[in-house]
C-alpha cells in the first residue's frame, strides 16, 4: 500500500508531501489544476521514461520518493528485489526514490540502494495498477490474462507447470543422449581399430623399463664380451688365479702343523679361496647378464620402439597403454548400449509428453468453464456502468504445440465489442479513455477476489458520465476499496462522496510564480468541493445541500 508521496520540482509543484491511508481516496480539482501531474511524479518513481519536461523551469533536478508498507512476507516484490541484490529491512516500509537531472540524467534507489529503471517498472508493476486515458499495462496486457483467469477459476496450473517441467527435463536428457550416441558414432571406427590394435600389441605395465634394461644390459654385454673372457681365463682357467690359490692351500695344509705361521697362512689362502669362489660366481652371473644375442637385441629394440610409438600415438605413457585399453573398450561397449538406452529415454519422453498433454487439457476445460463464468460476471457489470451496448468474452483458444509451456497450452485475452454488430477486439484498442476505465473497472469488480497490485489508481473514470452511471461507478470503486487501497482523479461528485479520503489538487500564481499544491479535506471543505463539483464555480445552497445528501447516502 501507499503511505506517502514526496515531490521535489517536478513542473508546477515546488514541494509537496502526502500521506495515504487504506480504502479509497479521491483527488479532486479544476481542470488544469495539475492533477495529472500527480500521475507523471508517480509515474516517474515508478520507472516510467525519465522527460526532462517534468523538472521545474530554472530547478537542477527534480526528484519523486514514494514509500510503502512493508510487502507481505509471500509478496512476488521479495523475490524480485532478493534477485536483484536489495536488501529489505524486516519491520520497515520500502522506499523507492528517482532524481532526475535537467540534463536528462536520471537514477533510481530502492531503500538508498541504486537501481535501474527497469528495475523500478518491473516493481512498480506488482505495487500499483495505474488505470488511464492511455494505460497499457495491467489488465490490458495480454500477457497476463492467462493468470488473472486461472485466479478467477481457480484453476490448477500448477499441475501443469510440474508437468512441463518433467516433460523438458526428459526432453533435454533424450537430446543429450543423442547427442552422445551421435559423438560416438563418429568415433566407433577409429575406437575399434585402437582396440584391436592394442589387443593384439598388449602392452604390459612395466614393459618399457623392463626392455630397456635388457637392451641396456645387452649391449653393454657386446662391449665387455672381451674383457670379460679374458678375465675369466686369468681366474678361472686350468692355470688361472683361483686353481693356483687352491693348489697352494692343498700344499700348505700339509705342513701347516709345523708352525703357527703357517697356520696363520693357511687361513689366509682359505679366504682368499673363498673371495674368489665369490668371484667366479659373481663373474658367471655377469657373463650370463650381459650375454650379447644379435637376434634377441634386435627383437628387444623393435618392440620397445613400437611400444613408445604406440604411446605417442595415443598420448599417453607407455605404462599408460593397458589402462588405454579398459578405458576404450568400456566407451565401445556404452555405445553398444546407448543405442538401446535412446529407446527407453524415448519411451518415457513420450510418457511425459503424455502427461503433460493431459494435465493440459484439463486445464484448458478448467479455463473455458471459468471463462464462461468471467464472462456472465462482467456482463452484470456493463449495464450500470452505461456501456450497455458493449459485450465482453474471454477468448481461450489452442497455442501450436512450439508454444506450449509451463502455463499450460492455451491463449487467453480479454476482448470486447463497444457496439452492436462490431467485431471484438483486445481491450487495448478501445478509443474512448472513460469507456476504457468503465470497462476496467467492471473486470476489476469481477475478479475483485483474485487481488491484484495493493494499490490501484483510476484517472478520470468517470469521464463523460454522471448521475446514475457516476453513482454506480462510486459504487464498484468503494467495493473494491475493501480490498485494495484505491486512488481516484475524479471530476465526478458521486465518486468524490464514496471517498475515505479527499484532497484537493489546486494552483496558484502570485504573478510571477505558479504552483500546484494539494490539501487533506476536512468534513466541512469536502462539503465546499463536492458542492462546487455539482455547480461550478458559484456555488449554491441547493449545491451544498445535495452535497450533504450525496455525503450521507453513502
Amino acid at each position: 500500500m501507499l503511505t506517502a508521496l514526496s515531490i521535489r520540482n517536478v513542473v508546477l509543484i515546488e514541494a509537496l508531501d502526502l500521506e495515504f491511508g487504506p480504502g479509497l481516496g479521491v483527488l479532486t480539482g479544476e481542470t488544469g489544476a495539475g492533477k495529472s501531474i500527480l500521475l507523471d511524479s508517480l509515474g516517474l518513481a515508478l520507472g516510467a521514461r525519465a522527460d526532462t519536461g517534468l523538472v521545474r523551469q530554472g530547478e537542477e533536478r527534480a526528484s519523486v520518493t514514494a514509500t510503502f508498507a512493508e510487502p507481505d512476507a509471500g509478496h512476488p516484490l521479495r523475490s524480485i528485489v532478493a534477485e536483484n541484490g536489495i536488501e529489505l529491512v524486516p519491520g520497515e516500509p520500502l522506499i523507492i526514490r528517482r532524481t532526475l537531472r535537467a540534463d536528462g540524467g536520471s537514477r533510481g534507489f530502492i531503500n538508498d540502494q541504486p537501481c535501474s529503471a527497469g528495475l523500478l517498472r518491473e516493481i512498480g508493476g506488482c505495487l500499483i495498477e495505474i488505470h488511464g486515458q492511455h494505460d497499457d499495462r495491467g489488465l490490458l496486457n495480454p500477457r497476463g490474462h492467462r493468470a488473472l483467469l486461472d485466479a478467477f477459476g481457480r484453476c490448477d496450473s500448477g499441475a501443469v507447470a510440474a508437468a512441463h517441467e518433467v516433460w523438458r527435463t526428459a526432453e533435454a536428457a533424450l537430446a543429450k543422449a543423442r547427442e552422445e550416441v551421435e559423438n560416438a558414432a563418429r568415433d566407433r571406427d577409429y575406437l575399434q581399430h585402437s582396440i584391436a590394435e592394442l589387443a593384439a600389441f598388449d602392452p604390459q605395465e612395466g614393459e618399457e623399463e623392463a626392455l630397456a634394461t635388457e637392451r641396456s644390459d645387452m649391449q653393454k654385454g657386446a662391449r665387455l664380451a672381451d674383457e670379460l673372457t679374458t678375465v675369466g681365463e686369468l681366474l678361472l682357467g686350468s692355470e688361472g688365479g683361483l686353481a693356483q690359490l687352491r693348489q697352494a692351500a692343498r700344499r700348505l695344509d700339509r705342513m701347516a702343523g709345523e708352525h703357527d705361521l703357517l697356520a696363520e697362512a693357511l687361513a689366509s689362502l682359505d679366504r682368499a679361496v673363498i673371495e674368489a669362489s665369490e668371484a667366479e660366481e659373481k663373474l658367471a652371473a655377469a657373463g650370463e647378464a650381459l650375454s650379447y644375442d644379435p637376434d634377441r637385441l634386435e627383437a628387444i629394440e623393435t618392440r620397445l620402439f613400437d611400444l613408445r610409438a604406440l604411446a605417442r600415438k595415443h598420448r599417453v605413457e607407455p605404462d599408460q597403454l593397458g589402462a588405454l585399453y579398459k578405458e576404450m573398450a568400456g566407451k565401445l561397449a556404452r555405445m553398444d548400449a546407448g543405442a538401446e538406452g535412446l529407446h527407453q529415454l524415448e519411451a518415457e519422453l513420450a510418457a511425459k509428453a503424455s502427461a503433460y498433454k493431459a494435465a493440459a487439457e484439463k486445464l484448458s476445460a478448467e479455463r473455458r468453464e471459468a471463462a464462461a463464468r468471467l464472462d456472465h460476471a462482467v456482463a452484470a457489470e456493463l449495464a450500470p456502468l452505461k456501456l450497455d451496448a458493449a459485450r465482453f468474452r474471454t477468448v481461450v483458444e489452442p497455442l501450436p504445440e512450439g508454444q506450449w509451456g509451463s502455463g499450460g497450452a492455451d491463449r487467453v485475452e480479454f476482448e470486447i465489442s463497444t457496439n452492436p454488430g462490431a467485431p471484438f477486439a483486445p481491450l487495448i484498442k478501445i478509443a474512448s479513455g472513460g469507456e476504457l476505465s468503465r470497462f476496467i473497472l467492471a473486470l476489476k469488480v469481477a475478479l475483485a477476489e483474485e487481488g491484484g497490485a495493493d494499490t490501484m489508481i483510476f484517472d478520470e473514470i468517470d469521464r463523460g458520465v454522471g448521475g446514475a452511471v457516476a453513482s454506480a461507478i462510486g459504487e464498484r470503486l468503494a467495493r473494491l476499496s475493501q480490498k485494495n487501497q484505491l486512488l481516484v482523479v475524479t471530476h465526478s461528485p458521486q465518486v468524490a462522496a464514496r471517498g475515505r479520503t479527499h484532497m484537493l489538487i489546486a494552483k496558484a500564481s502570485d504573478g510571477a510564480v505558479t504552483r500546484t499544491g494539494v490539501h487533506a479535506l476536512g468534513d466541512g471543505d469536502r462539503r465546499e468541493e463536492i458542492a462546487r463539483m455539482l455547480s461550478g464555480a458559484a456555488i449554491t445552497e441547493e449545491a451544498r445541500a445535495q452535497a450533504d445528501r450525496l455525503l450521507e447516502g453513502v
